[in-house]
């Protein structure tokens, strides 16, 4: 009866037991709760004096003892096949030993903690439902000298389940615990990257419209002031053409204003980063040997720590750019290693963004010089035509007894110099990067009378008829020197396509919807096949022996500024050039009697210059 009680009572303090360990099981995953709790209970129930337990090592060819209460905190590794543990975890059998320091695989350095006598010994090995051996788990010494029996190694053996599944449930949650740490860390550094390309690719943007380099600058030296929470940031530069070191800044307080002034080599801190090979990180900046007043002094903000990085290569650095703290913003700054993250990166965009802006710039001013060397070319192509009329009316006055006449054949001339300097305004307009139109309300009759009388001047001793054919009424909007340097060329072109055997030549003028076209046409023996399909082209030219091919071009040209185009027909009998022009209003008015006075005739006319 009693052997039965005590068997119940033996029965109910291991259900305990394995109640406790589950529930600790099932509350907490965290080995160094759950392996003591497992050791203490299972050496109570199996009346021993203490308990130790070895888990296999990664590499799985040695053991490692925890340390447990009792033991001293150093940690004991013990090879696979050396002492009773290694001997149990080797093959996987429990080992059960009434005098275990007589058994030839006893290892005291192993088998027993330091300064411990290991009397009975009971060892079960720690196996997965996969028949891995994970660990040992050691009960020493049964209380009052007795022997482990199988009942307690059967206990041991159910405690060692326990141990097991607490040790790869723990295993488990630590790995996934790593690797959601992972997982999270990558997450933050792949939004954090893709946070500062959106940046660079936002400051790219931003600086594809900057027409100045400051423009260029401010978006960016802001942007980056408040990427990295700082006071401020600013650059040095050289100038582009003379070399200047120039310091612009930003203060992230005032983002609408750019501070820019010059400064010397060898002044501030930015200015001693363009030539080092690591970024410079001044804490205690005012104190720093390189501090400038003319550099750091005029900077309209107050900071504490400078970090500044070199823009470009050590062999050709082109400036050097700054991000200011003040020691509050420093301490909690991102860039607390300048040579990762956010900052060479924005050293690295502005590098390119200033490179690619001063590559735009030359090849804008390349451009520009050729154009201007183009229009320089057209300008002098059309000095021509002034200058033939003005020696025309020269040689009138000179034979002309009536001073009134004399008189008007000077403002005419006056007129013809007017257009030759128009024509060399054009030229400093357009140096300038300006390009405009002098439109203005014209009476066409009177322009084309005006432009028959010059033609007739110039063609003086040709065997061409000349032909006008306009509505007085009719009024346009152009401007008016252009078009008459435009109808020139065209007119001169047909005169020199008749040759010596001569022709007609007509000048028309009438209104479409909302147009108005002008035509030039000739007898002479059509456009030569050669030069179908390049007849606009600069300096496309046929059988001239003093013709630059520029005429057609510059037609060309000055009709596409009003927004119009060119049509031609051409055939043996001759060549008819159409110059529409848009927006062209009709105004139905009696043309001014002064216009008529003064030879705009209302109806079609011609006029013979014969030789």
């Amino acid at each position: 009866m009693r052997a039965l009680e005590a068997e119940l009572a033996r029965e109910r303090r291991t259900s305990r037991a394995l109640q406790e360990v589950a529930t600790a099981l099932g509350a907490t995953g965290e080995l160094d709760t759950l392996l003591p709790l497992i050791l203490e209970r299972l050496t109570e129930l199996v009346d021993a004096e203490r308990a130790t337990l070895h888990l296999v090592d990664e590499t799985g060819s040695a053991l490692v003892r925890l340390p447990d209460d009792a033991d001293a905190t150093e940690v004991v590794r013990v090879e696979l096949g050396r002492g009773i543990v290694g001997h149990v975890a080797q093959t996987g059998q429990t080992l059960r030993l009434a005098r275990a320091a007589e058994d030839p695989r006893f290892d005291p350095s192993l088998d027993a903690p330091p300064g411990y006598h290991t009397k009975s010994l009971l060892a079960a090995p720690l196996k997965t439902y996969r028949g891995q051996t994970i660990g040992v788990v050691q009960v020493l010494n049964k209380r009052g000298s007795r022997a482990f029996t199988s009942d307690d190694e059967a206990l041991v053996a159910t405690f060692s389940a326990q141990a097991t599944v607490a040790i790869e449930l723990a295993r488990s949650l630590l790995a996934q615990m790593a690797k959601n740490r992972e997982l999270l860390a990558a997450t933050s550094e792949l939004e954090r990257r893709l946070a500062d390309q959106r940046l660079l690719l936002e400051l790219e943007r931003t600086s594809a419209q900057a027409a100045t380099l400051e423009e260029l600058l401010l978006p960016v030296l802001v942007k980056l002031a408040v990427a990295v929470d700082a006071s401020g940031a600013g650059v040095v530069l050289a100038d582009e053409e003379s070399g200047d070191l120039i310091q612009y800044v930003v203060d992230r307080a005032h983002p609408e204003h750019l501070a820019r002034h010059g400064i010397k080599a060898g002044e501030g801190v930015l200015v001693a980063a363009m030539a080092a090979a690591e970024p410079l990180l001044v804490t205690e900046v005012r104190r720093d040997p390189r501090w400038h007043e003319r550099a750091e002094g005029r900077i309209p903000f107050a900071f504490d720590v400078l970090l500044a990085l070199r823009l470009g290569d050590v062999e050709e650095p082109i400036g050097a750019f700054g991000i200011y703290f003040s020691d509050l913003e420093w301490q909690s700054a991102e860039p607390r290693h300048p040579e990762a993250g956010l900052v060479p990166l924005m050293g690295a965009s502005l590098t390119t963004l200033v490179r690619l802006f001063w590559a735009g710039k030359q090849r804008e001013r390349g451009e520009r010089l050729g154009a201007i060397g183009k229009l320089l070319s057209q300008v002098i192509h059309d000095f021509k035509t002034p200058m033939t009329v003005i020696s025309g009316y020269l040689g009138l006055l000179e034979e002309e007894p009536s001073a009134a006449q004399r008189h008007e054949y000077v403002e005419e001339a006056l007129k013809q110099i007017e257009v030759l300097a128009s024509m060399q305004r054009e030229v400093l307009e357009f140096a300038r990067g300006e390009k405009r139109l002098f439109v203005r309300r014209v009476l066409v009759g009177k322009f084309l009378g005006e432009l028959k009388r010059d033609l007739g001047l110039e063609q003086s001793g040709a065997p061409v008829e000349l032909h006008m054919d306009v509505d007085a009424k009719l009024e346009a909007r152009f401007d008016e020197a252009r078009m008459a340097r435009a109808l020139h060329n065209l007119a001169r072109n047909a005169v020199e396509a008749m040759g010596e055997r001569g022709g007609e030549l007509t000048l028309r003028a009438r209104g479409a919807t909302e147009a108005l076209i002008f035509e030039v046409s000739d007898t002479g023996p059509g456009i030569p096949p050669e030069l179908e399909g390049r007849l606009f082209q600069p300096f496309a030219t046929l059988g001239k022996t003093d013709g630059s091919g520029l005429g057609l071009a510059i037609v060309k040209k000055i009709v596409e500024e009003h927004g119009g185009r060119i049509e031609v027909r051409s055939s043996p009998a001759g060549t008819t050039f159409e110059l529409w022009l848009p927006q062209v209003r009709r105004v139905p008015r009696a043309a001014p009697r002064s216009a008529v006075a003064r030879g705009a005739e209302p109806r079609a006319t011609s006029a013979k210059v014969s030789s």
